[in-house]
């Protein structure tokens, strides 16, 4: 068969996302510090799309209530005259022909009924100047947290190492990992380095002496030997079973250790509870994870007997289009390409406004149904939370299930039992005997008192938690009971066994 090169067409269909859609998504999604960043750049971009507060625009609303009036009357179907206009049938260009008049009177509309949504929530649109003073300060006196790497870097610099030392140091700095462990050995480094294996081990002698203590080690048990050594440890009877005994401290293997080393058990004991107070991470309080602020996209709190759901509408710049192009539009001398471009601009500007209420008012919803099902817990607590599926939550508020997914993705809401991420409502259920659900999250809350309420002389088996669960009316497996103790961080009964 002959080769070479063919032309042919094929028919084939895709799901492809508009500009315009995957904006109002990235808006759902996103939460409110995301949020309003996204705004912000949409601000810079959009020449046509202004900021301002409530209290300045009142004015002018006041004054296009008349033209809003007009614009509700008006047959919305009719498209403006402007949106057919042609350079070349333009009869009067010294004239204003642009019929845009409408659209924008519909704009102030929508204006007007994002301003109604804010004003029916709990929360005030915008905080007064002194509270805005403060809040700026308290952002203002946030810093960037110090790394692990560049603390030590500063330790290097004021350490007994000389300059020529410095290399090194920075390179086994370079190979320690977030919690403070070294991970390259100093025969890899040394091969590729080309250095005296020595030299590297007594460079590094000098960085496990820096703060946090512990860091720099190998492994676990030179992470807790350091610490001992550093408090002055180091003749104790927890440094000598953790230097001794790691293999049978890390399976609690308590009377074997007290036979090693001629002890009581109790003294074991005792020695193990100090060691549990050691730091096994110690750059844990360096991890970028611990800067986190959240803020509640939802806020819960009780009326009477009814609980008031309203969003958090304090973050959420509050956007309009400014009247100088729309005095631009009016302008018959503007060219073609200008009135436009002006047009596209304005129309990017409305569909943003109406996601953002559109957003706002979905999760409104979402919030409502949420609370509304979880009435319970609200009440009484985590052991009343109740199974719930983003289904179920979905044909009730209209939308589709991906739409809460997104919607609720990150988000908080701060209730009368704490704030939880809106995703901790939604939970799969297990079967109890009366026939009802209950949420796993509170089975396994039960579970955890369960085990902190055992007798650690004689700890319970998973099978045993099993038969006290059925005794309160859950069915569950023991597999799943052994699941959620691992969730927990529960070890087994014979780890857990206290002598």
């Amino acid at each position: 068969m002959a080769q070479g090169l063919q032309l042919s067409q094929r028919l084939t269909q895709s799901l492809v996302l508009a500009p315009q859609l995957q904006q109002s998504l990235a808006l759902l999604q996103a939460p409110t510090l995301e949020l309003k960043a996204l705004v912000e750049q949409e601000l810079q971009q959009n020449p046509v799309l202004e900021e301002t507060p409530g209290t300045e625009a009142d004015a002018q609303e006041k004054e296009n209530r008349e033209s809003d009036a007009a614009a509700e009357a008006a047959d919305p179907s009719e498209p403006p005259a402007d949106l057919n206009f042609d350079p070349a049938t333009e009869k009067n260009a010294a004239e204003p022909v642009d019929d845009f008049q409408a659209e924008f009177e519909r704009l102030v509309q929508l204006d007007q009924e994002w301003r109604d949504h804010f004003a029916q929530t709990n929360i005030p649109m915008r905080a007064s100047a002194e509270d805005e003073e403060k809040r700026q300060f308290m952002f203002d006196s946030l810093v960037a947290g110090t790394s692990l790497q560049e603390m030590l870097l500063e330790q290097v610099r004021e350490s007994e190492l000389t300059e020529d030392k410095w290399p090194i140091a920075e390179m086994l700095i370079g190979n320690i990992d977030e919690y403070g462990y070294l991970k390259a050995s100093v025969e890899e480094m040394s091969s590729s380095t080309g250095l005296p294996p020595e030299q590297i081990l007594d460079v590094l002698k000098v960085i496990q002496t820096f703060d946090p203590p512990g860091v720099g080690a190998r492994d676990l048990r030179e992470c807790l030997m350091l610490q001992m050594e550093r408090a002055g440890h180091k003749d104790s009877l927890e440094y000598r079973i953790v230097s001794e005994f790691m293999e049978a401290l890390g399976k609690r293997r308590i009377p074997e250790i007290a036979r090693g080393t001629g002890t009581e058990v109790d003294e074991v004991q005792d020695a193990l509870e100090n060691i549990g107070k050691l730091e096994p991470r110690p750059g844990r309080a360096f991890l970028p994870d611990n800067d986190q602020y959240i803020l509640p996209e939802v806020f819960v709190h009780r009326s009477g007997d009814e609980f008031v759901v309203s969003t958090n509408n304090e973050h959420i710049p509050h956007l309009r289009i400014s009247n100088t192009y729309k005095d631009l539009m009016s302008q018959g001398g503007n060219s073609a390409e200008v009135r436009n471009y002006i047009r596209e601009k304005i129309r990017a500007g409305k569909f943003l406004i109406k996601s953002l209420h559109q957003r706002q008012q979905t999760i409104l919803n979402i919030a409502k149904e949420i609370v509304h099902r979880q009435r319970d817990f609200l009440e009484k607590g985590v052991a009343f939370l109740k199974p719930l599926t983003m289904v179920q939550i979905a044909e009730v508020v209209g939308v589709h299930e991906t739409t809460v997914s997104r919607a609720v993705s990150g988000k908080y809401i701060q209730t009368p039992q704490g704030i939880f991420e809106m995703k901790y409502f939604f939970t799969a259920g297990i079967q109890t005997a009366s026939g009802d659900g209950m949420s796993n999250t509170s089975v396994k809350d039960m579970i955890d008192e369960i085990f902190k309420r055992e007798d650690t002389s004689k700890p319970l088996s998973d099978q045993e938690v099993v038969k006290m669960l059925q005794e309160k009316g859950i069915v569950i497996a023991r597999r799943t009971v052994a699941k959620y103790r691992t969730e927990l961080n529960i070890l087994p009964s014979n780890l857990r066994k206290v002598y």
